[in-house]
């Protein structure tokens, strides 16, 4: 599966969390190029703040696996990663995070915090940003803009 298609997949993802009344993210997780889990926010449905993407697929990939460590995932998502999203991704151990639009008021992979890389955690992923910003982006705006 190549990048594109990953994101393309977490958007799918995003655009069904907007119908069910949730802020539109989507996050995906690849072992060897396989799809081993897939998240979208559930914080309103399941009644729980930690209830995010990330967290949903990094929750069902360490059951797919059997371990709470995700050495060799790649996790694929619509927005830059909050601050606990991104403390769960250095936890689990992913070794590369693919994300499409930064937040410019939560995003913790470079936006507003440091929270990943940063030089005194014990653990180090690839960053990439940006493949399908626009389309995650106008989803994001659409959204708030139906509900203001």
């Amino acid at each position: 599966m190549t990048d594109r298609e990953a994101i393309e997949l977490a958007l799918a993802l995003a655009r069904i969390a907007a119908d069910a009344g949730e802020v539109p993210i989507g996050a995906i997780v690849l072992r060897e190029g396989v799809v081993i889990a897939s998240g979208q926010n559930r914080t309103l449905r399941d009644n729980d703040p930690t209830a995010h993407a990330e967290i949903v697929a990094i929750r069902e990939a360490a059951r797919a696996v059997g371990n709470h460590r995700l050495n060799g995932c790649t996790v694929y998502a619509t927005l830059e990663p909050c601050a606990m999203c991104a403390g769960a991704l250095i936890h689990a151990r992913i070794d590369r995070l693919v994300y499409a639009a930064p937040d410019p008021k939560a995003g913790a992979a470079g936006s507003v915090l440091s929270v990943i890389n940063h030089e005194k955690l014990n653990h180090q992923m690839s960053v990439e940003s940006g493949l399908m910003a626009d389309e995650s982006s106008e989803l994001l705006k659409a959204f708030f803009k139906e509900r203001r």
